[in-house]
């Protein structure tokens, strides 16, 4: 039997709002206000045991450490913790506030995944993304590398790419897996937004390249007959959706997206029919920009929702944004979805309001891993939500974050303090081990 865990990143303490991502029209827009990092981890939280609730497998990938001084460091600045914060603030401010970033919330960009069912060597295979078209977020990937290699002992896990414009990968926000009810097989759809021989002259940055997508698959040694490559139109790009999963979502055989997504529809149908021909029946939801114009799709994430099949149940749910609800055709289309589909018959929201603001909706919040029976029981249990982990981490929550945080805070040395001493208590409660993050060796 197979099941797709999710795997939601734990917002951390540092969560802010510098507005640091160019072409995340949602982070742009909120530069400068407020945060609250308790709210904002504790809704994390609450769409995790949402879906427990729901009867889903869902796991917990812990938060990085922030500031990064390692970085700091390494670009000149010396002495103990104290003495590097300082100057580095003092000379490179801009370089501080990309090291507070608490970025790593959006698990989504963490890696892509290959179940081992669809890989020649029968292994469970991660990529970590490298992200090396944002500076704050390039600096992610030691990190993430150890959390995978800790959540998932046994499973293959690649470190990033090389880190270059030419090899841009930001994980499973542009990769969607498709399957059968009935077959484990499936098939893999990788999107770019652009070969990386040519240099964009797009609004916003085309973050993905194909070269990047085409690396993973021959890493994970996928089947190329099943395996599908597509362009993300230049359209969605100059629009806000700087990854896919901004206008296109998938579960099982089902790929619900918005017609502006891809820059080639038919041909992306006619590959997927090909590749999926003998396995199962894809079925395509295509929203037209006539129903829901593409400026709303991505104000307010509507295919950034999860896509999931809940137990016993034939068809798929929507777990979508509260945001969706505040735009009356969103919602009004939604409604109409789910009466008169025969595919997706339900939708849930959820309140991810703060991370929302920073342009990352309830998908992004999450990496999905489908595994095999044998390897859910490999998974390393201080990872997998239980009633005991949700009721420690909503206490460490309440415990350590901060309410507030304005963009001054981030100058505050006890907010760095204070992150340090949260993350060294996060590592006794989920058993990560006392070197885990660099400040503590």
């Amino acid at each position: 039997m197979v099941t797709v865990a999710n795997f939601d990143g734990l917002i951390g303490s540092t969560h802010n709002y510098a507005g640091l991502s160019f072409g995340n029209l949602a982070s742009f827009s909120n530069t400068g206000l407020t945060s609250n990092p308790q709210a904002a981890a504790l809704q994390g939280l609450e769409k995790m045991k949402k879906m427990v609730d729901l009867g889903l497998f869902q796991g917990v990938l812990p938060p990085h450490q922030r500031p990064y001084l390692p970085l700091v460091h390494s670009l000149g600045f010396y002495g103990n913790d104290k003495e590097i914060f300082d100057s580095a603030w003092k000379q490179s401010p801009n370089l501080m506030i990309n090291c507070f970033s608490a970025s790593p919330m959006w698990a989504a960009n963490s890696a892509t995944v290959s179940p081992s069912f669809d890989c020649a060597d029968k292994q469970l295979h991660f990529t970590v993304a490298n992200m090396s078209e944002m500076f704050h977020r390039s600096i992610e990937s030691n990190q993430t590398y150890k959390s995978l290699k800790k959540a998932f002992p046994f499973a293959n896990v690649h470190k990033a790419l090389f880190s270059h414009p030419f090899l841009a990968d930001e994980g499973a926000a542009n990769h969607v897996r498709l399957c059968g009810e009935k077959s484990k097989k499936g098939i893999e759809l990788f999107v770019y937004g652009r070969d990386g021989y040519t240099k964009s002259n797009l609004a916003y940055p085309a973050r993905q390249t194909h070269q990047a997508s085409q690396t993973i698959m021959r890493n994970h040694r996928l089947d190329k007959s099943c395996t599908v490559y597509a362009k993300q139109s230049k359209i969605a790009i100059n629009a806000g959706a700087f990854h896919n999963d901004v206008v296109c979502v998938g579960a099982m055989n089902t790929l619900f997206y918005h017609e502006l997504a891809f820059e080639d529809i038919v041909k992306l149908q006619s590959d997927i029919r090909k590749a999926a021909y003998g396995i199962f029946e894809p079925i395509f939801i295509e929203v037209k920009e006539s129903v829901i114009p593409l400026r709303d799709a991505i104000e307010t994430y509507l295919f950034n929702s999860m896509l999931v099949k809940l137990p016993d149940q034939e068809y798929l749910t929507l777990i979508a944004p509260l945001e969706v609800k505040k735009n009356a055709k969103v919602e009004s289309f939604c409604e109409n979805l789910v009466a008169r589909n025969n595919t997706i018959k339900d939708v849930y929201y959820v309140d991810v309001r703060q991370s929302m603001q920073n342009g990352g909706g309830p998908a992004c919040l999450r990496l999905a891993v489908p595994l095999e029976s044998e390897e859910k029981k490999l998974i390393n249990n201080k990872n997998i939500l239980t009633e005991n982990l949700y009721s420690d981490l909503k206490l460490w929550i309440i415990k350590h974050y901060r309410k507030e945080i304005s963009p001054n805070d981030l100058r505050d040395i006890n907010l760095m303090y204070e992150s340090f001493s949260a993350l060294d208590e996060l590592t006794n409660i989920m058993q990560l081990g006392s070197d885990f993050y660099s400040f503590q060796k």
